[in-house]
């Protein structure tokens, strides 16, 4: 694909579930920043500066218009990423403001140690539940006036949260909040979000084909369960000796309340292009990523030594070989220049502790996966 011209043909990444490649028009935007028009956003009043204001103001409206969400309902607040947007959240949420935390045993270590530390903090009781084996969640299992932490699309094998409309409803008619880890979703399943109305929704922009850069989608009503405790300068109209008067209280302005400090002005805006640049792309691409993938699910789930994690084909494939050190084999393809995460991948609770499988092998495809690197990847796990 020319926008990922720089990749060299031996060259074979398959770790976009931690951090997918920058398509060219992301790398521009960025430059573009950086070389014409470098300013701190919110503050000067030169030409630079307002054209660094449009642009961020522009990709806060795309991330809506992304997740087909309204502006009457929703900000956007940009952070470092979807760890740091989650435990901003959690961190400032007033005490009393729910009974129990719920968490998952698939969830990444981003929700998993966040609520661990919240429940620790209010002093309340928190629930780990199962994931069906396509990710649902049973709803009765969420108690009345819970925070529900929750990804919609797991790290190691893809699958996702089908009935999330229903999670949603049912923690929502309860009384509780949801905050969804959508940091999996965005760049190949945003369609599962979208419409949807969680309280809140995190994710990076660096597994979307964007710069790193993390994001907070959240409800204007959602505000109101907030004790801000992390504050800074950006985030007040006002100071007085010992007061300051936040710039949140403005409607206009609710962004504030997640975005103390100079913000990353020239990621901002390369996000904005990475939603352009998902966008325009034609289905030929995205069918091609469906190919390769069901290829190489076909390849891992049909060998007699390969034992596969995934229930379905997804572009995250996990799996370990019998009497195989993963860490080794993970060393034997990046000899081949096959890229590959090798570990618990960040969710050690479940994958050692519950299902007690070994550390395995990660493969996750993305836009910029060719038919010759599926084929090299299939040849290389053959003659090991």
């Amino acid at each position: 694909m020319q926008d990922f011209a720089y990749l060299k043909p031996k060259d074979i990444y398959m770790d976009t579930a931690c951090q997918s490649l920058r398509p060219q028009p992301v790398i521009d935007a960025l430059n573009d920043y950086y070389t014409e028009f470098n300013s701190c956003g919110e503050r000067v009043k030169y030409q630079w500066g307002r054209t660094t204001d449009q642009k961020v103001s522009a990709t806060r409206q795309k991330v809506l218009k992304y997740l087909k969400l309204s502006s009457r309902e929703y900000f956007v607040s940009f952070t470092l990423n979807t760890t740091y947007g989650i435990n901003l959240i959690l961190q400032q949420l007033k005490s009393g403001a729910v009974k129990t935390v719920i968490t998952s045993d698939i969830e990444h270590n981003s929700p998993f140690l966040a609520t661990m530390s919240f429940a620790k903090k209010q002093q309340i009781p928190r629930q780990i539940i199962s994931r069906d084996p396509d990710g649902s969640v049973d709803v009765s299992q969420i108690p009345e006036r819970a925070l529900v932490v929750l990804n919609c699309a797991s790290n190691i094998d893809g699958r996702r949260l089908e009935n999330i409309k229903e999670v949603i409803k049912a923690t929502h008619k309860k009384g509780g909040l949801i905050i969804i880890d959508a940091a999996q979703a965005m760049a190949h399943q945003v369609e599962i979000l979208q419409k949807t109305s969680p309280d809140a929704i995190c994710f990076s922009a660096h597994k979307m084909y964007g710069p790193s850069l993390g994001v907070i989608v959240a409800r204007k009503d959602f505000i109101k369960h907030l004790e801000p405790s992390f504050v800074g300068g950006g985030m007040v109209d006002d100071v007085e000796k010992d007061r300051y008067y936040l710039s949140a209280d403005n409607q206009d302005h609710l962004f504030t309340i997640f975005e103390p400090g100079l913000q990353a002005w020239g990621e901002i805006i390369a996000l904005g292009a990475s939603i352009d640049w998902l966008n325009s792309l034609p289905k030929t691409v995205k069918k091609n990523l469906d190919i390769q993938t069901r290829h190489l699910y076909d390849f891992l789930a049909d060998h007699p030594k390969i034992k596969l994690i995934n229930q379905a084909p997804t572009p995250v494939l996990s799996f370990y070989v019998d009497g195989l050190d993963s860490h080794l084999l993970g060393q034997a393809l990046a000899d081949q220049g096959i890229m590959a995460r090798t570990g618990y991948f960040c969710v050690h609770y479940y994958l050692d502790h519950i299902m007690h499988y070994p550390p395995l092998i990660r493969l996750s495809l993305g836009y910029h996966t060719r038919s010759e690197d599926i084929g090299q990847v299939i040849q290389a796990l053959s003659k090991i």
